[in-house]
Parts: C-alpha cells; sequence; structure tokens
C-alpha cells in the first residue's frame, strides 16, 4: 500500500470509511446479542464528545463529507459470508457463541436516524433507538470522525511530505514492535478501531503486529479485520452495560446493585474467557470492595480502563488473593492508554514493556493496544505540526428509557453525565480510588 500515493491523488475519497457492518469492535456483536435477549425494550441515546476541546472539529471536518460518510453507512448490510462467520467460526474456544435468532436479527439490521449539528465549534451528533440497534452507531462514528480529521490534515500535505509522514509513521511502530518482540510471555491485540488514523492504516497495523511479534500477537478487536484475515477477534463487554442498567434502577440500593446485577446476567450468557470483568464503571476500588465471591471464583480476566496499570493490577491481585484465588490462574487485560517507550519520541500512555515487568510471576497478563498503535504520528509530520496527532473522542450512552447516563471512573476528569445525576453517583458509589489524572487517548 503506498499510502502517500493514495493520499496525494485524493484517490482515498473512493474509499468509504466503514466498508462492512462488520467493521466493529467484536465485544459489540456479543453486547447486542446480549441486550436483544434481555434487554430488548429499551431505548437509548448515545452522544459524541471530544474531551480534546482544543481541536474545533466542526471547523476542520467539512459537514457535508461527514454526512455522506454516516449516510453511507445507512446502506450497510450484513454480507451473507459475514453471517456464516458469526454463525459458524469459533471464538475464545467456544463454537456457535450466536444464535440462529440473532444471526436473524443482523440479516435485517438497518442503522437508523442520526441527528447533526454544530455546537460552539465542535460536532453535536447523537443517535436514538432501540438498543440492540443503537449500539451500532458508536464504533462506526468514532472511526468516521477521527479519519475524516486525518483525511483533513492529509490533503494540506504534498506528496513529499507524505512520504515522509508514512515512512517516519512505519519506522515508530517497527521500533515499537521490536522492543515488545523481547517481552517474554506477550499477549497482545490490536485494538486501534474507535480512533484509527484510517481503516487502510489500521489493516496494515495489524499485519505488521502479526508479521513481527508472531506468538505475542493473538488478535484483533475489529470483527472485520479478524474475518478478513483468519487472526482471532477479541473482546468481552464495555461500560455502556452497567451504564445503562445504573440508569434503569429505581432507587439508591438498585442504583449500587446494578454493576453486580449485570455481572451476573452476563455469567448467564457467557462462560468461558468471555468472563472479563469492567471494574471501573463506577470505581474500581468500590466494585472489589463489595463484589461477589463468585467474580472471583468464576471469572477468568479483569480490565482495568482508566486508573495507573500498577494500580490498579495490584488492587486486582490483592482482592484475587483475599478470596483465596491463585492471581496467576486469572488475567488482567491491559488496555487504557498503552504506549511503548523508544528512542527519539515521546511516549504517550503506559509503557506495556514496563507493565509487564511489574506483573511478571504475579497475574497472568493481556494487553489490548489501541490508538498509539493504529493512530500514533506524533513527531512525523515534516512540518513539526501537530495537525496528526489522535484527539480523546468518545461516543457513550447518553440516556436509557428517557433517564439520563452516568460514567464514573476511576478519573474524576473522565466522569460523565448531568452534574446532579454524577453528584449522585458520587454519592453512592463512593469516590475511593478515584483520582483526577489526566486523560491519554
Amino acid at each position: 500500500m503506498d499510502f502517500a500515493k493514495r493520499a496525494y491523488d485524493h484517490s482515498y475519497r473512493i474509499d468509504p470509511i466503514v466498508r462492512s457492518l462488520l467493521d466493529t469492535d467484536f465485544y459489540k456483536l456479543l453486547m447486542a446479542q446480549f441486550v436483544m435477549d434481555r434487554h430488548a425494550g429499551v431505548e437509548v441515546t448515545f452522544a459524541l464528545h471530544n474531551r480534546t476541546k482544543t481541536v474545533r472539529l466542526a471547523e476542520i471536518i467539512d459537514e457535508g463529507e461527514l454526512r455522506a460518510q454516516l449516510d453511507h453507512v445507512r446502506t450497510l448490510r450484513f454480507r451473507e459470508n459475514e453471517l456464516i462467520w458469526i454463525a459458524g467460526a469459533t471464538f475464545y474456544g467456544q463454537q456457535q457463541i450466536f444464535r440462529p435468532d440473532f444471526i436473524d436479527f443482523l440479516r435485517n439490521l438497518r442503522l437508523g436516524e442520526y441527528e447533526l449539528r454544530k455546537v460552539d465549534g465542535q460536532y453535536e451528533l447523537t443517535f436514538t433507538g432501540p438498543w440492540a440497534e443503537v449500539t451500532w452507531w458508536e464504533i462506526h462514528a468514532l472511526a468516521i470522525v477521527s479519519e475524516l480529521k486525518a483525511r483533513a490534515a492529509l490533503g494540506k500535505r504534498s506528496k513529499i511530505e507524505l512520504d515522509f509522514l508514512y515512512a517516519c509513521a512505519k519506522a515508530k511502530i517497527l521500533a515499537k514492535l521490536r522492543k515488545l518482540k523481547t517481552l517474554s510471555g506477550l499477549a497482545i491485540s490490536e485494538f486501534g478501531t474507535r480512533r484509527r488514523h484510517s481503516f487502510l492504516w489500521q489493516e496494515w497495523v495489524m499485519a505488521a503486529m502479526a508479521e513481527v511479534l508472531g506468538e505475542g500477537f493473538v488478535g484483533t478487536s475489529n470483527a472485520f479485520l479478524a474475518f478478513k484475515h483468519g487472526v482471532e477477534a477479541k473482546g468481552t463487554n464495555a461500560h455502556e452495560l452497567p451504564m445503562v442498567l445504573a440508569a434503569l434502577a429505581e432507587d439508591d440500593t438498585a442504583l449500587k446493585a446494578a454493576q453486580y446485577e449485570l455481572c451476573r446476567q452476563w455469567r448467564e450468557a457467557y462462560s468461558g474467557n468471555l468472563l472479563v470483568a469492567l471494574p471501573d464503571t463506577f470505581g474500581t476500588s468500590q466494585f472489589l470492595a463489595d463484589a461477589p465471591a463468585a467474580l472471583a471464583r468464576d471469572w477468568k480476566g479483569y480490565r482495568p480502563d482508566s486508573k495507573p496499570a500498577a494500580v490498579a493490577g495490584d488492587e486486582i491481585v490483592a482482592w484475587l488473593a483475599g478470596h483465596g484465588v491463585d492471581p496467576m490462574t486469572r488475567f488482567v487485560l491491559f488496555s487504557d492508554g498503552l504506549d511503548v517507550g523508544i528512542d527519539g519520541f515521546e511516549r504517550h500512555g503506559e509503557d506495556i514493556a514496563d507493565i509487564h515487568t511489574y506483573f511478571d510471576g504475579r497475574v497472568g497478563r493481556a494487553y489490548g493496544w489501541g490508538t498509539n498503535a493504529s493512530n500514533d504520528f506524533r513527531g512525523c509530520d515534516p512540518r513539526g505540526e501537530d495537525l496528526f496527532d489522535p484527539i480523546s473522542l468518545v461516543c457513550k450512552v447518553k440516556s436509557a428509557n428517557g433517564r439520563p447516563a452516568v460514567k464514573l471512573s476511576d478519573n474524576f476528569s473522565k466522569a460523565s453525565g448531568p452534574p446532579d445525576e454524577v453528584a449522585r453517583y458520587w454519592r453512592v458509589f463512593g469516590t475511593e480510588g478515584v483520582k483526577g489524572a489526566p486523560v491519554h487517548v
């Protein structure tokens, strides 16, 4: 792939950003089936939010181009060979995870309408409808906005400048992969769909990871790339599940219990290595403090997402040991803003090598490497500008059945929701272990 030529010739315009409804994170399939089974009557609203306020997306991305890409997604349908793969492939060592009625649901899936307007230099983009349908918009919307931002920057560079840009980015990823290659027992997946530079670049990065890392590369969260290239699809569940169940809670007692009710329902739906808990939606420390013993006894993994890796991992290790579970029989999936420190470039996020060394022999380790793999062009622009820097872009549940949805996390600056509801959630869940740390993309 000659990325520079493709960008300079503007032939990239023939490439739709989302090529398939399967071009999404694998956990969307698992969650959609779960929602269809247990919460079919819930209506939700998802909303796009740019946490990097200094980047005024509505002044960078043409509204017509944004609408064209969103409209294109609404024309997409799951292809029959994709449905055959979903129905028949083995995921996490299990066959036929997805039932025939869910395959029929996917066959008939049509993404609904969206609402888009400009507000103070940003795009206000929302999606409303049945939960099992609207959930698909999240990853597609993020990928579209992220790549349109990149395309706008590419259009400002000459062919030679683009050659330098991509040559530097390729050398940078190679240096990172060579360092990762030295780590014994590495198990790393490509997790970069939502904030990727482009689909084609993500595909190239995934191929590079597989080539250089060998057995250390264990798969990708992108279901379409897993399908296309015959690699393992990775992913389990996300914050939207406890956020919606909490929003539907009738009182403070039910609100506190919602995070564990979600785990109970997920345990009924799935098994084996699909039992990976996400403890930080309303704070990791409070989650572990009151978690049922079954979450240590029966679940296989835990994914910290907004607390320093060493702190979150230490908490999980101590909690497992406190329940008489050998941490080496479980794994922690680290995936929050990970990076690899290499000479000549600033590191953005926690170093995978440092985490790997710190927890060696103490707990099983796995890694989901996202934005700093699929969209790290920092320091590569020949003009020395920051047009290609990734931004902290999210698309979260805003409401469920008309009730506001809230996410607290382990980081004060990541809390989302109406201020009065956020305050109520802090009161119910407490603030133990929560820090106001900077947000990494």
